[in-house]
């Protein structure tokens, strides 16, 4: 599913969330990468970094006709960091739901964090960095014992 009629620009930085929504809602993975520049960087929940515009939407094309599917994604607050007239730092949380193990069983829903680190271009605000990160309630680090990573929380 491509939604070709969406904008793929942001006119202010308060728009990223909100079109890589869109495009994510809409399957339409060139939309959401169009949001970066070319030699944008991602960081995934986990760990994986992709290093330019072609990654980024191969990796979410990937994603979003497997085990994303079906996923819904919601952002639940918005914080725009101005640097300058034309850097911003954009902070989202997000919910997501929809979500499919292996098998196709679904999962629970979860909660992230995500930095976007924009810039003011010609055609609008872009995207230079994007950092998503989960949150696991309950826990303040983690610990990785035999190669297994175990979240973990040291508060009394």
């Amino acid at each position: 599913m491509t939604d070709t009629t969406a904008p793929t620009h942001a006119e202010t930085p308060e728009d990223i969330p909100r079109l890589f929504a869109a495009a994510w809602m809409a399957r339409d993975a060139q939309a959401l990468a169009a949001l970066f520049v070319e030699d944008a960087d991602f960081v995934n929940v986990v760990g994986l970094w992709w290093h330019n515009r072609a990654d980024i939407q191969r990796a979410h094309h990937y994603g979003l006709t497997t085990f994303f599917k079906d996923s819904q994604i919601s952002a639940r607050g918005v914080k725009v960091r101005r640097v300058s007239d034309t850097v911003a730092i954009v902070h989202t949380r997000w919910r997501l739901t929809g979500q499919i193990d292996p098998q196709g069983a679904p999962l629970d829903s979860r909660t992230a964090v995500m930095v976007f680190v924009t810039e003011k271009r010609s055609t609008g605000w872009m995207v230079l960095a994007a950092h998503n990160t989960d949150v696991v309630p309950g826990a303040e680090t983690n610990s990785v014992r035999n190669a297994t990573m175990t979240p973990l929380d040291y508060r009394e």
